[in-house]
């Protein structure tokens, strides 16, 4: 049984950090690329980084850019999103999804963890 588990989310200050992880279990880790998605009330759902199988490469939407850095650990089944500067902006529910990227490139999503930046 597949589980994707978001934790890490939280009220802070702007400029504030925080840092969410992504716990994997019942895939094999190392063939799912990663993805950080965000999704604000009333918004669509939005990418937000990526990061391939053996981490060396790295996207980003242009809005969190220099803010925020993607990283994982195959050893320990676990995607990371460190978030700095945060701002009121970035406020929304946070989604980690796995992509497997060989046939039948399976897709799975975790239940999300809400970010709020406020003062």
């Amino acid at each position: 049984q597949v589980h994707i588990v978001e934790s890490g989310g939280g009220l802070v200050q702007p400029g504030g950090s925080l840092r969410l992880s992504c716990a994997a279990s019942g895939i094999i880790f190392s063939n799912y690329a990663m993805s950080w998605y965000r999704q604000a009330p009333e918004k669509e759902r939005e990418l937000v980084a990526r990061i391939t199988i053996g981490g060396s490469t790295t996207i980003y939407a242009d809005s969190v850019k220099g803010r925020f850095t993607i990283s994982r650990d195959n050893v320990k089944n676990t995607v990371y999103l460190q978030m700095n500067s945060l701002k009121p902006e970035d406020t929304a529910g946070y989604y980690c999804n796995g992509r497997d990227i060989f046939p039948p490139y399976r897709d799975y999503w975790g239940q999300g963890t809400q970010v709020t930046v406020s003062s």
